[in-house]
């Protein structure tokens, strides 16, 4: 299981990202235990100064924008 966060503080680009992520997570079968990040302390202690800021397995592997769908199946098969 792929232990995901989602770190923002609640706007439109980051409710996408979790359903992005859910949406990919279900379609190629691979279990999540997502979670969302919201208090701005705890995303700062991963150094991530624009959201969303995607956590997996405790590595940084996105910030900014909305993670194109194709990059999200990468990160969910490594």
């Amino acid at each position: 299981m792929k232990d995901i966060k989602v770190l923002g503080t609640g706007c439109a680009n980051c409710r996408t990202t979790i359903a992005l992520i859910e949406e990919v997570a279900r379609e190629k079968g691979v279990p999540v235990a997502l979670q969302k990040v919201e208090d701005i302390k705890d995303i700062m202690s991963y150094g991530i100064m624009s959201t969303p800021g995607v956590v997996i397995d405790g590595k940084v592997v996105h910030a900014g924008g909305i993670p194109a769908r194709d990059k999200i199946g990468q990160w969910l098969e490594a």
